[in-house]
């Protein structure tokens, strides 16, 4: 009898409410909309910055890109330089702090006491956020003498020969800027490397030690290889960082507009062209090209972050990690 009632009660309130078709339909809409608005907002930067960089695009075309000079005396710009710069002080971070980053967060997840866990945890991730202005200071002060004194003179006795390490070393130039990234990216990719281990269910590992492998292999098998497309993207996060730090890269790189032909040589970067010279471009075109610079540096991220995301592509073939 109470079941009865209680049921022609749910029906009483479901009568009166109505269908729900409008509230639905109204959700719909909105998450659309926040959706929509994502590509609005690419737009809308891409707009501006074509838009105030026409002078630029107008006087120089496509050249602004393949061209090696930079001479605001004489109106003449060029890319090329800060493209470099850029992509290569970015992958050298990522070649320098992929291997640190995946092995903290093999140590934290796999080998680490319990008690030492949430302290190396925590200390990794206080590293993300630290102020670039701290880490350029930092490198002013300890990793460019460093540098000068200890590590460049290593690096140019004992691998001089590959022609990376050759040149006057004053500590600062592209190494040391693409150090202090590796730094700055290290905890990104370690955090979410960690979290995606972590996800990794017990079964697989137990199952691979079940087979009499060692604890490197159960992690190279077990965990590694069911966890590679979360790490591809750690790794992808950390490069989107890399190409677009500013500050603590302005004050070691050295900011020369060359391509550089040593490591210790001075380099410049899109970002600490624009930081550099925003306010000291006082004609038409030489803002007009910066602000181009600013669209290479847009254009730069996408076609990165298109490559890097056709790479997981081919790496998984479009489906999941495959199970051990």
């Amino acid at each position: 009898m109470e079941g009865a009632r209680a049921a022609s009660e749910v029906r009483r309130f479901l009568m009166q409410r109505g269908s729900g078709g409008v509230a639905d339909r109204t959700f719909a809409a909105l998450m659309l909309g926040c959706a929509l608005s994502i590509f609005a907002i690419v737009a809308l930067i891409l707009g501006i910055l074509i838009l105030r960089s026409r002078l630029s695009l107008h006087e120089f075309g496509l050249s602004f890109f393949l061209r090696s000079d930079w001479d605001p005396v004489r109106g003449s710009f060029g890319a090329v330089p800060f493209i470099w710069g850029t992509l290569a002080s970015a992958f050298l971070a990522l070649l320098i702090a992929v291997p640190l980053a995946l092995g903290v967060a093999i140590f934290i997840n796999e080998m680490c006491p319990r008690a030492l866990r949430t302290p190396i945890s925590f200390l990794t991730e206080l590293l993300a956020a630290i102020p670039s202005v701290v880490y350029g200071l930092w490198a002013i002060f300890v990793l460019v003498p460093i540098m000068r004194s200890s590590v460049g003179p290593f690096l140019k006795k004992f691998f001089g020969w590959t022609g990376l390490f050759h040149g006057p070393n004053f500590g600062i130039g592209l190494l040391t800027a693409s150090m202090i990234l590796a730094i700055m990216v290290l905890p990104v990719i370690s955090s979410i490397a960690r979290d995606v281990m972590k996800a990794v269910p017990n079964t697989q590992r137990e199952g691979v030690l079940a087979l009499g492998a060692t604890r490197w292999e159960m992690v190279r098998i077990g965990v590694l290889r069911n966890a590679r497309i979360g790490i591809v993207g750690a790794v992808i996060l950390g490069l989107g960082r890399a190409l677009g730090e500013t500050m603590a890269v302005t004050m070691v790189i050295g900011n020369h507009a060359a391509i550089p032909k040593s490591l210790f040589a001075p380099a410049y970067t899109l970002a600490s062209v624009i930081a550099n010279e925003f306010t000291e471009a006082t004609g038409d075109l030489y803002l007009s090209a910066l602000i181009e610079i600013g669209l290479a540096l847009f254009l730069v991220t996408i076609v990165v972050n298109a490559i890097a995301r056709l790479l997981v592509f081919m790496v998984t073939r479009g489906n999941t990690a495959r199970a051990v």
